[in-house]
């Protein structure tokens, strides 16, 4: 009986799934497949090289078997968590869902037209791209007003429609967030297109919308001296994916999370100690030497634990709070700025953490970050006191509620417990919080803890 109950099980292929490498990400671009129809992969090999809004990463294999049904081809656009490809075994057939378009598009605009999958012959009255996306919400696209040349119904009008069907409780899809901003804006949800999950109204949504409306002003020509050639007076240099990305995200950190910063000077003699008799066993053991930034996540993890306020992130009108402590260390690249996530700091010793730190940098700066190298982080440290800066303030990675910016360690003239000048060596950090969560006295007990455990590391052991 219990042979013939496994003869019936039926083997369900393994899907491939375009993971979502960050917070906000919501599309990325295959770049190259590494593998092609009927080639044997096992776990954990690389499959296909795409590119986010910030670097190229490869997406491995869920499972060992045969890879089939490529859905997306180089050049193509591909929402995050749809299904690129499957993992067959041997014998196992390809799941007729295959032969449903997971909605591609080439480049940043066009429609592709190169996948060889069959489709569902588009409606003439409306965008191919649209035709799809109304076939997998079944939706009719009669009853779908068309905005396109001649009427014709766009993949943004039936975006416009789902957006418009009430859920199971009658009310628009639509976050807390979204319609709370609606209310305040006197925008009404109808006129705005959801980009979440099930075309749901989010709160970006709502405010990218707010944007569109405003008049756009006239910009001023700019001034050119009669004294110099054109060509002297300025070099154009297009925005690329990731320098867009810095910029919108920065920007509408700035605008929306009230920073407020907190600055002290750290006598680093018990941490530079510590890391001191860190890389004698680290170089004995034929490792590269550990860095203060090693040390120093381990002691923030610590602070952290003791303030977790500071360890959280910001939602649709609540807070997160994390138990792990997941630190970002800003990486800085030749065209733009990464941050790539050491996990479970808390559980891991200065040693591993250098290590990990060291190797997710080099795969950042050589474009092979893994997907969980980023995305992730409850918390950032930027450290740019190897480029010999003293101080610094440093901007809010959302939806991460602080950072703390790290300067140079100097040599600095400081009064003994006889108020005799000593020589220190003094580094001086500056957290940031978003005052929305985080209250100040939260924040300078915060940097009150770090102090002391930067001073008496032994605590870390606690």
């Amino acid at each position: 009986m219990v042979t013939g109950y496994w003869l019936l099980v039926k083997k369900v292929a393994k899907e491939v799934i375009l993971p979502k490498f960050g917070f906000t990400l919501e599309e990325s671009q295959i770049v190259e497949w590494l593998v092609g129809e009927g080639d044997t992969v096992a776990e954990g090999d690389p499959l296909v090289e795409v590119t986010t809004d910030k670097v190229n990463m490869e997406v491995e294999a869920p499972t060992g078997g045969i890879v089939a049904g490529i859905r997306a081809q180089a050049g193509e656009m591909v929402p995050v968590t749809a299904v690129i490809a499957y993992i067959l075994q041997p014998g196992e057939p390809l799941p007729t869902s295959n032969l449903q378009s997971p909605m591609l598009r080439q480049g940043s605009a066009q429609v592709s037209q190169s996948s060889n999958l069959p489709a569902s012959p588009p409606s003439p009255s409306a965008t191919p791209v649209a035709s799809r996306m109304a076939a997998a919400n079944q939706v009719d696209l009669a009853q779908v007003a068309g905005t396109g040349s001649g009427g014709k119904v766009t993949r943004q009008d039936v975006a416009a429609f789902l957006a418009r069907q009430p859920e199971d409780n009658g009310k628009l899809r639509a976050t807390p967030a979204a319609r709370r901003v609606a209310r305040e804006q006197g925008v009404e949800l109808t006129a705005v297109s959801g980009t979440g999950p099930h075309h749901r109204i989010q709160q970006q949504d709502v405010l990218t919308y707010v944007e569109a409306q405003q008049p756009i002003p006239t910009a001023p020509p700019i001034s050119q001296s009669p004294n110099l050639p054109i060509s002297s007076l300025v070099h154009r240099i297009p925005f690329t994916p990731m320098r867009r990305t810095i910029a919108h995200n920065l920007q509408r950190s700035m605008q929306e999370a009230p920073h407020i910063t907190f600055q002290a000077d750290m006598d680093m003699t018990a941490l530079l100690a510590l890391l001191g008799r860190v890389n004698k066993r680290v170089v004995a053991a034929g490792e590269k030497e550990a860095t203060i930034t090693a040390v120093l996540t381990k002691a923030v993890a610590w602070a952290l634990k003791q303030n977790p306020m500071l360890n959280a992130h910001l939602g649709d009108d609540e807070i997160w709070l994390h138990d792990d402590v997941h630190i970002g260390i800003a990486v800085a690249l030749d065209d733009g700025l990464i941050v790539p996530v050491v996990r479970d700091v808390t559980s891991k010793g200065v040693g591993q953490i250098n290590r990990e730190i060291r190797e997710v940098a080099g795969r950042a700066r050589s474009g092979k970050l893994r997907p969980d190298d980023l995305g992730g982080a409850t918390f950032t440290i930027s450290n740019l006191g190897m480029l010999g800066i003293d101080r610094f303030t440093a901007i809010i990675n959302p939806p991460e509620v602080g950072i703390l910016a790290v300067g140079g360690t100097r040599r600095l003239f400081m009064p003994d417990e006889n108020d005799q000048p000593v020589v220190k060596p003094i580094c001086t950090m500056t957290l940031s919080v978003d005052h929305r969560v985080v209250d100040g006295a939260v924040a300078a007990r915060f940097m009150v803890d770090l102090r002391e455990v930067v001073g008496f590391p032994e605590l870390m052991m606690v």
